[in-house]
């Protein structure tokens, strides 16, 4: 479900702030207090001022008072719980009014220092709320402003009134008066429905390593979740090792074999992608970046999971740029923020490509490798304990974890890969946070910006859920 939700007073303190700055600055003006407390607003009637008084004084201070709010009790954390629970949060305020300096940065930089996740932000001036709601598909609207309700539901746009002093006398929107209640009322009118599927891409090199090929399984074992529209083969290569076009065909191949054990069809579903990359100059429209690209225009949403070098996927854009609005990655690649340097496989072997999806601005979650998805290491004691001897494919992959035959015999590794899949089954087994996308440096290094172009980066993930999960899925037959 997509929810829409008003910020000032509706996520922050807006109201009861301003009434602060109103009274502590009568003090100084005349002292005489509110005269009306059943004025329809604070700078309507509340106070004995002129209007040249009010519009000074609110004019000149509503940038300072806005930056200094506060979110009301729970909003955070029930706003947190409603993306968990799969919903959108859409926020649209009425912040592009004229009445602020930089309204996109402000409000952008307020979210962040204040915790609040959302999925879209969209300012606009008074009175476009119903349109903006109607365009963007939002199934319910949660604001303060009786006109903006109006609005909302001419549009046939479900509503709830967040209660305030000033709204009270009004009676024909369903009325809320704390964080609490709105979760109780949505789950009352949205009551949770068995987990719809999604529609998803796999986009891996899959010979590369194991991990693939036990995210490949898991992907594979998790069809209650997933309309799997293609598996497209990601180009890979190691020094001294083959070349990009045997990695593929093994790729493909493996791909196969593993459909097979799963019992999957893989008939039109499985394509070959990049045999070069795009920092060398590769540009070439192969079977792997139609599909993608077909599979994108088809869909009103892909989700695709990217986990080797994103080459594919940027290609994809740069042919058809009109696809970012239709598609949602989630990469596993880089390093956390906190590293200094993004040395990391998937993202080295193809940096112009990071840079190519980094700049379309896509919706992206960015899995990192090193501090993050390093924390999925196990070892073959627990694979064996729970595969071991149940199915041909779990034998191969005990065996293939065991010895890849690429990185030789290991008792420990991390399945790096698992994490993209299992982020789209229960995104409450992660934790995310908001950040404007970073530049990349010449050292590979992020560097933090302003650009607004903002992305999800997870910064924790609840391994044993993971892992629980995969191997409840793995024994089934």
């Amino acid at each position: 479900m997509r929810i829409g939700i008003d910020i000032d007073g509706v996520i922050s303190n807006f109201n009861d702030e301003l009434l602060k700055e109103y009274i502590n600055h009568d003090k100084n003006l005349r002292n005489t207090g509110i005269i009306n407390e059943n004025a329809d607003h604070i700078f309507r009637g509340m106070f004995d001022w002129s209007k040249e008084e009010n519009d000074n004084f609110y004019y000149n201070n509503i940038e300072r008072i806005a930056k200094k709010l506060k979110p009301l009790w729970k909003a955070k954390e029930t706003i947190k719980q409603l993306r968990k629970e799969e919903n959108e949060i859409y926020i649209i305020s009425s912040r592009d009014n004229g009445e602020y300096t930089n309204p996109y940065e402000m409000t952008i930089n307020w979210l962040r220092d204040n915790d609040i996740e959302y999925d879209k932000l969209i300012l606009t001036d008074k009175r476009q709320k119903g349109k903006i709601c109607k365009e963007n598909n939002v199934d319910i609207m949660i604001d303060d402003s009786i006109n903006n309700c109006m609005d909302v539901s001419e549009n046939g746009i479900k509503v709830l009134l967040m209660a305030t002093r000033f709204n009270n006398k009004r009676a024909e929107f369903e009325r809320v008066s704390n964080w609490n209640d709105i979760y109780n009322k949505i789950k009352k009118m949205y009551p949770k429905q068995k987990q719809e599927k999604i529609s998803v891409i796999l986009d891996t090199d899959t010979y590369n390593e194991c991990d693939d090929q036990f995210a490949l399984s898991y992907l594979l074992k998790s069809q209650d979740r997933f309309n799997i529209e293609a598996i497209t083969i990601a180009p890979y290569h190691h020094e001294n090792d083959i070349s990009i076009e045997e990695g593929q065909e093994k790729s493909y191949q493996e791909v196969l074999k593993i459909c097979n054990w799963c019992g999957y069809n893989p008939k039109n579903k499985v394509f070959k992608g990049s045999t070069d990359y795009i920092k060398n100059g590769y540009n070439e429209e192969n079977e792997a970046v139609k599909k993608i690209i077909e599979t994108a225009l088809k869909n009103e949403k892909t989700y695709i999971m990217a986990i080797g070098a994103i080459t594919n996927i940027a290609l994809a854009i740069i042919k058809k740029p009109k696809i970012i609005d239709r598609i949602e990655i989630v990469w596993l690649g880089g390093n956390s923020i906190l590293n200094k340097y993004n040395d990391e496989f998937n993202f080295r072997q193809d940096i112009d490509a990071v840079r190519k999806v980094f700049d379309s601005k896509v919706k992206l979650t960015i899995i990192p490798c090193k501090n993050v998805a390093s924390e999925l290491r196990t070892t073959i004691y627990e694979i064996e304990h729970h595969l071991r001897g149940k199915g041909e494919l779990n034998n191969y992959l005990c065996d293939k974890f065991y010895n890849d035959k690429i990185h030789g015999i290991k008792i420990r590794r991390v399945l790096w890969d698992i994490s993209t899949v299992a982020y789209l089954i229960n995104r409450e087994w992660f934790e995310t946070s908001k950040i404007n996308c970073p530049n990349i440096n010449e050292d590979t290094s992020y560097e933090l910006n302003n650009n607004n172009n903002i992305i999800t980066i997870v910064n924790y993930i609840n391994v044993d859920s993971v892992y629980e999960d995969m191997f409840k899925k793995f024994l089934k037959t």
